[in-house]
């Protein structure tokens, strides 16, 4: 399988880097089945940052192999368990337990205005899932830990940009 990860430079070889911000999954390397939502992110890293240029670094995956030798948690809609998931991660409040990688829907721009209602209190579970299940979501998976990341290898990047260092 084909994912991909959005950045302003070119991610050869993958490391885990603590961010500074509360994400959908929490701490971990992050990628997506969904090229244009990698490219998006990659405009948005970019224009944050202002440095380097719109990258989407290419992998592949073997994802049979990944999910059997890695602890999984997976979300295969958006249901009442990953909106806890991702509510809790993004208040930075999340003290389950860890996996290895973590794969499902991401709450991408066109479904943060729902999320927003939600965590304001405008919607209740019921409705935010219900709102949700009309959007288009695009899956991620996000690679937590050393052993994950040794399932993912560099095949190409699409933007010509400069290199991480990491080669």
């Amino acid at each position: 399988m084909i994912v991909y990860h959005g950045s302003n430079v070119v991610v050869k070889r993958p490391q885990l880097v603590r961010q500074t911000r509360f994400l959908d999954f929490g701490y971990g390397f992050y990628t997506t089945e969904n090229v244009t939502q990698a490219v998006s992110f990659a405009d948005k890293v970019y224009r944050r940052r202002k440095v380097g240029s719109p990258i989407v670094s290419v992998y592949e995956i073997d994802y049979e192999a990944a999910f059997a030798a890695c602890s999984l948690l997976r979300f295969d809609s958006p249901n009442e368990a990953w909106l806890d998931f991702v509510y809790e991660n993004r208040m930075g409040t999340y003290k389950g337990n860890h996996y290895e990688l973590i794969y499902g829907a991401v709450a991408n721009d066109d479904v943060y205005e729902t999320f927003n209602l939600f965590t304001a209190g405008v919607l209740d579970r019921e409705d935010t899932i219900k709102r949700l299940k009309v959007k288009e979501l695009y899956n991620q998976l996000v690679l937590t830990s050393e052993n994950a990341l040794t399932f993912l290898k560099f095949k190409s990047d699409l933007g010509g940009g400069q290199n991480d260092g990491r080669e």
